[in-house]
């Protein structure tokens, strides 16, 4: 019997892998016969005195490696060799002085080489573990910067209008210290303490009009109108009210924090299945251990999904609130004063270091809701 008859899922994948390598060369084939760039006016093709056919070849063998190797997975790693090849190649090109905006055999190629990059991701996405939840998104992330730093260079773009990841990563080092006072202003004063605030008054609130309904029907309205409220609306009143320091920035995240928190957690409140609660009655449980033995823990993904929400806002309202007043220190402030100096890079450079607090505030709170919660079915089905 034939292995289609036997094993048809495994012929289907085996045709879906033919067919991703079809699309891979065929634009990598007409790239080919396209220029690589121009050196003083005159275009430079592949064979024009380079080292383009070096790195075409060790593509090329590090595709046919993958093809070869005995596991799908040895196959992803020995293609992914491949695929950082392809994208070398246009910063050798740059160091040797060409001018790669006119290039198209050189960006039909690296379309090819991230056609194979997306076929190298979905086989490893299949492996479970470290691979799928760290190694993908790494995969990821690095080439979308690869990609930004090699379109901002090919095609010359002004630093004044987008720099390149390394510019920004210069900037980064060069005035560390003065990014680490803006961080500490910002992050560990104002966001810390208004994020506990708002998060912890809307917990309790919320606890409150879970006992009181009628509290719940007139602040849930209230939380859709504030919703609406336009941050620049409340930062200046805020800052009039309490200040240039801490205080107004906290005032503001908790105004942003505090109804999102109150939200999530009557829906998680109610998340209590009917049985369940007529259980606990049976116990003669009353209000308070029914709240702490059921319907809490059941809330807890709802919990979590708010206190998630809140740790982009609390930035956000941080670093706008900053605009309207603070002292000499801040990310909010240095990205206004700085844009006004026409200092970009380290303007870039703010904007990365909150980047990448807001993802970190977000991944450990997402990594706290994974050890805490694993017994919930919602965690089962990830």
């Amino acid at each position: 019997m034939s292995e289609a008859a036997t094993n048809p899922y495994r012929t289907s994948l085996r045709s879906a892998a033919d067919w991703g390598l079809v699309a891979v060369a065929l634009p990598a084939l007409v790239a080919l016969v396209l220029p690589l760039g121009s050196l003083n006016g005159a275009p430079v093709g592949w064979l024009g005195g380079t080292m383009a056919p070096l790195f075409l070849i060790g593509v090329v063998l590090a595709v046919i490696a993958g093809r070869s190797a005995p596991k799908r997975v040895w196959g992803a790693w020995a293609e992914l060799a491949g695929v950082a090849l392809a994208w070398l190649l246009p910063f050798h090109l740059l160091k040797e002085g060409l001018d790669l905006s006119a290039g198209w055999g050189l960006w039909l190629f690296l379309v090819a080489a991230t056609l194979l990059l997306w076929r190298v991701m979905g086989v490893l996405a299949g492996v479970p573990g470290g691979i799928r939840s760290v190694v993908v998104p790494g995969l990821f992330g690095l080439g979308l910067l690869v990609g930004w730093e090699v379109l901002v260079r090919g095609f010359q773009v002004p630093a004044i209008l987008l720099p390149p990841p390394s510019r920004i990563a210069a900037a980064l080092a060069a005035n560390a210290p003065v990014l680490w006072d803006d961080f500490r202003q910002t992050v560990l004063t104002s966001v810390l303490r208004g994020y506990v605030m708002g998060c912890g008054a809307g917990f309790l609130v919320a606890i409150l009009a879970d006992r009181v309904p009628f509290l719940a029907r007139g602040l849930l309205p209230l939380g859709n109108l504030a919703s609406a409220i336009p941050v620049v609306g409340i930062a200046p009143i805020m800052v009039m009210w309490f200040g240039f320091d801490w205080q107004s920035k906290a005032a503001v995240i908790v105004v942003m924090t505090f109804f999102p928190m109150l939200i999530n957690t009557l829906a998680g409140l109610g998340n209590s299945e009917r049985i369940q609660l007529d259980l606990m009655r049976s116990y003669a449980a009353g209000y308070g251990r029914t709240l702490v033995k059921l319907r809490l823990p059941n809330a807890l993904p709802f919990l979590f999904n708010g206190l998630k929400i809140n740790s982009t806002l609390a930035l956000i309202g941080a670093i706008v609130a900053e605009f309207f007043g603070t002292p000499v220190v801040g990310m909010g402030f240095r990205i206004s004063t700085e844009v006004a100096r026409m200092n970009l890079d380290i303007v870039w450079a703010t904007i990365a270091v909150a980047a990448l607090t807001g993802s970190g505030l977000y991944g450990a709170l997402a990594l706290l809701e994974r050890a805490t919660t694993a017994w919930h079915p919602s965690m089962r089905r990830r």
